[in-house]
């Protein structure tokens, strides 16, 4: 059972790059980096976000001790990130909130991962539909973003 600090480690190490082009490639000091990976400092949320995308793992693979798959939860951090990138945080959370109602309806069973990724794919696809539509019936023209930027 690997913790935060070796699975950063490992996940860098794995990556080729070194602590300072980590730093680079994350925009925190590597100070920072060897904080986190000495396990002196824990991460904000947004910069445990930028590390997990710069060594190609995800941020549920870092923080959950259990899990030993660095593609863990890859599905559900993407379409939370896609969430993040249409329409901010507030986006972000409510797809977390979407998409952890609906786990419920996995637990237990035997459903292949490729099932269960089809089926929260269409799940963000119906919220970005909804969300897009309600942006454009109710944000007044002035405030919306133009059809370009999303």
């Amino acid at each position: 059972m690997e913790k935060f600090p070796e699975k950063l480690r490992t996940a860098r190490e794995k990556a080729h790059i070194s602590q300072t082009e980590l730093a680079e490639k994350t925009g925190v000091s590597r100070r920072s980096i060897f904080a986190y990976e000495n396990g002196n400092s824990i991460p904000r949320r947004n910069v445990l976000r930028k590390l997990a995308g710069a060594l190609n793992v995800t941020a549920a693979y870092l923080t959950d001790d259990e899990s030993t798959d660095p593609d863990e939860g890859r599905a559900r951090e993407d379409s939370i990130n896609m969430a993040r990138d249409r329409f901010g945080a507030k986006g972000a959370r409510e797809a977390a909130e979407l998409l952890d109602r609906n786990s419920a309806f996995f637990a237990g069973g035997d459903i292949p991962q490729e099932d269960k990724d089809a089926f929260f794919e269409a799940i963000m696809t119906a919220y970005v539909t909804a969300k897009t539509e309600a942006q454009k019936k109710y944000t007044p023209k002035s405030l919306r973003k133009s059809d370009d930027e999303s």
